[in-house]
């Protein structure tokens, strides 16, 4: 008892210290950080802003998961697995395996929600009354650019899973009644957020600038308007999605690349592939129909500069250092492993004539020895030959599009390039899918044969437009950029092209694809935490 009395007294003592203490010495005020509760200044919505750009590498890069980017192109009718697949692809085209425990479907949920809330945070603290260091068009803009990612975590889950539960302000602790919205509700308010980013977010000319000049790599209005194209076409409204096509088109701000520029002019190339080599792929670096890069930066040279190791190379490149007499090199893409092989119907129906984009240097198809080891010098300079399985993984033909070299990681472990993730040629391509869902198929060829002048291929007629053959054109001109099975998950034909196209691959074949596959598993454990309200399972699950 006395032990009490003592301890009761000293703090006491204490307390009553501390409250003769000054006011102003013991009271701090942070006036900037990243909690909800000091969001209340620019450094603190700046910083805040920044953090959703990084949050979105991490949605393209899953280093313990390395076949995550095969994930979205293996069983579409664009690629198939090799026998050097990771695991988490597996499901994607042995698709009897796709279950409500899939790991993929959990991270593209668990991924967009962090964003939806992070972007939250920021919209609620920026419409918060307390908020007043602010000017209304500065709260617009840091508003705006918080909406439209925002819109783009919930258009990725409208697109994959369907109706999802619609979360509109910051979740401030534990929730466990969560129901799934409509998917009208979930589309009229990605339409509403990009709207008004659209409309407040700033010219690609006018984002904010630093050191080393203007921002290419932040929001900007137009990012807002092609992400509201496709939106527009994923719900049937193509009239609505043609006008933002072409807004995009007629600004003056862009242009398709049609001459050689940049690090790599003095050496082999085209035009076409100039704007995939590392150094060349942003705006300010020359890229003039970039819309959208998500600027990475080689983190030997910047900490941080890359998130979560990103694997594209490795999972898109031919493994050719396998073959006795081929070393790692720069004109080869650097190391990759062979994690997926573009599908027969891309490599052998898809392109026709001279198509720039099915040249030696954005398809590669042929291998030469490349070892100057004497033990090899019978072989140096010669064509490697196919044969067996080596076709399959080793020397098959691969894009060249992630291909990089770093002098400072020969073994390949990290992808540093940057993520395009619009440009103007995929304006054209949303532009006439927009015109060949209203009927308009001469326009629709007219905006085509934009893109296969610049590609120096054969000019199509309005005869010839029909969904299928924009689909066919998208793989022509984005293949290993687009998310594949995005596309035709919001086109409702990943079932039909991929059986048609792609059914009969030799090594790893598409098996029990359903109409059921056109939405993901909702993800199982969502289901079981959400005790006290039922979140319903996609159909077939």
């Amino acid at each position: 008892m006395k032990k009490n009395i003592i301890i009761l007294t000293s703090l006491s003592i204490l307390f009553f210290a501390f409250s003769s203490c000054k006011k102003a010495f013991l009271d701090e005020k942070p006036f900037s950080a990243y909690t909800p509760l000091t969001l209340t200044d620019s450094l603190g919505f700046e910083a805040s802003l920044i953090g959703l750009y990084n949050h979105t590498s991490t949605i393209f890069s899953w280093s313990d998961q390395q076949g995550w980017p095969s994930v979205w192109q293996v069983g579409t009718d664009v690629a198939n697995a090799t026998n050097n697949q990771q695991g988490v692809e597996i499901p994607y085209y042995n698709y009897e395996t796709l279950t409500p425990t899939d790991n993929g479907a959990a991270r593209t949920w668990n991924r967009n929600y962090i964003m939806v809330n992070l972007t939250n945070i920021i919209v609620d603290g920026i419409e918060n009354p307390a908020t007043t260091t602010i000017s209304a068009k500065g709260k617009n803009q840091i508003s705006a650019e918080a909406k439209f990612f925002r819109a783009y975590a919930y258009n990725n889950l409208a697109t994959l899973f369907g109706g999802v539960p619609l979360i509109t302000h910051a979740l401030s602790g534990p929730k466990i009644d969560f129901v799934r919205a409509p998917i009208a509700d979930v589309n009229n308010f990605i339409v509403a957020d990009l709207v008004f980013a659209a409309a407040n977010l700033p010219d690609i000319e006018s984002v904010k600038t630093n050191t080393k000049g203007k921002m290419y790599g932040r929001a900007n209005k137009f990012m807002a308007m092609q992400l509201l194209a496709e939106v527009y076409l994923r719900i049937g409204k193509p009239d609505l999605a043609e006008q933002q096509a072409q807004a995009i088109i007629n600004s003056g701000r862009f242009s398709l690349i049609k001459n050689r520029y940049g690090v790599k002019t003095s050496q082999p190339g085209d035009y076409y592939s100039d704007m995939f080599q590392y150094g060349n792929e942003r705006r300010s670096q020359g890229n003039t129909e970039a819309i959208w890069v998500l600027e990475q930066e080689n983190p030997n040279t910047v900490v941080g500069g890359i998130t979560d190791s990103p694997q594209q190379r490795r999972v898109w490149g031919a493994a050719y250092y396998n073959i006795a007499g081929m070393t790692v090199a720069d004109s080869l893409g650097g190391r990759s492993i062979g994690r997926l092989r573009l599908s027969n119907w891309v490599l052998y129906r898809l392109y026709k004539g001279n198509d720039i984009r099915n040249s030696q240097y954005n398809i590669r198809r042929k291998y030469y020895y490349n070892d100057p080891n004497p033990i090899y010098a019978s072989r140096y300079g010669k064509q490697v030959p196919f044969s067996g399985p080596d076709t399959l993984i080793n020397i098959c033909p691969s894009t060249t599009k992630w291909g990089a070299f770093d002098p400072n990681d020969t073994f390949g472990y990290a992808m540093v390039k940057d993520f395009i993730l619009m440009r103007l040629g995929e304006t054209y391509l949303l532009l006439a899918e927009a015109q060949v869902a209203q009927g308009k198929t001469a326009e629709a060829a007219t905006s085509i044969n934009v893109l296969r002048t610049r590609a120096n291929a054969a000019q199509v007629t309005a005869a010839e437009m029909t969904k299928d053959f924009i689909l066919d054109e998208r793989a022509r001109e984005l293949i290993g950029e687009e998310n594949r099975r995005m596309t035709l998950m919001r086109t409702g034909t990943l079932v039909e092209r991929a059986l048609r196209l792609n059914s009969n691959d030799a090594s790893k074949p598409i098996t029990g694809l359903t109409t059921k596959a056109l939405l993901l598993p909702i993800p199982l454990n969502e289901i079981q935490l959400n005790k006290d309200a039922v979140l319903t399972q996609n159909p077939g699950y």
